[in-house]
């Protein structure tokens, strides 16, 4: 399994950034998790995007799912040049229902509602997913092949079923838009650093990337709260490809 960090960053990217978009890629099928603001431009320098199989959504936030409002046009004008055929396979959670209705766009997506607990098929990936604690319905996903397992978290508060979700995974992609201040401020919906870090190290996961960055943090302060708890935590860099193998 081959993973590639498209945009990194929530709840906006810094100058030249892009928000959530990681493609995954086995056995020439191409799965893209979150399509934020920046990630159709960032995907096209590995990409075209008309080959891609399917798009899921953690949630219906604009940091994760704009650009798929702006990649419809791309797809009409490549089925209308008959350079794509069939329509895009999106998932999503069904609420906001406004934000929801927003995703279909003619024939050019075929869009199905996803919540947790739903176990399914994509190509070479096994999808399974759980519940988040966010200000929005949202999953937590996990996404399992011949190769390995990839867990991501999506954006949510801690929650006691995060450890079981992750567990032995062999790559958890962990938000960690908050420091331990933030969390002792009382602010909502987003893991620390260092929650991300224990529930890495309790579940046991064999690598850890943080990814949802705060733009306007330097990363080494993240990184630094979290190697406390996971001494081998690697911070998510857009453009980075990282191979998922069982260890």
């Amino acid at each position: 399994m081959h993973l590639t960090v498209l945009g990194c960053y929530g709840p906006y990217p810094p100058a030249g950034g892009a928000c959530s978009g990681y493609l995954l890629q086995e056995q020439g099928y191409n799965l893209l998790i979150d399509c934020g603001n920046g990630v159709l431009s960032r995907l096209q320098e590995y990409l075209d995007f008309v080959e891609l199989n399917a798009v899921m959504l953690s949630h219906l936030h604009p940091d994760h799912y704009s650009d798929i409002l702006i990649m419809r046009y791309g797809l009409a004008i490549a089925r209308n040049n008959g350079r794509r055929s069939e329509p895009l396979k999106i998932y999503a959670p069904p609420e906001p229902e406004n934000d929801f209705e927003r995703l279909f766009y003619k024939d050019h997506y075929s869009v199905e509602p996803i919540g947790p607990g739903q176990n399914f098929r994509l190509g070479p990936f096994n999808i399974q997913t759980d519940s988040v604690l966010h200000a929005i319905p949202g999953v937590a996903i996990k996404v399992e092949s011949a190769t390995g397992i990839l867990v991501y978290s999506g954006d949510t508060e801690y929650y006691s079923g995060l450890e079981d979700f992750a567990s032995g995974a062999d790559f958890f992609l962990c938000e960690a838009n908050y420091l331990d201040q933030d969390i002792k401020n009382s602010l909502p919906n987003h893991l620390s650093a260092s929650q991300a870090a224990r529930v890495a190290a309790r579940a046991e996961v064999k690598r850890l990337l943080l990814t949802h960055q705060h733009p306007e943090r330097d990363r080494e302060i993240t990184r630094t709260e979290a190697k406390k708890y996971y001494p081998d935590v690697e911070l998510a860099t857009e453009r980075k490809s990282y191979i998922i193998a069982q260890q």
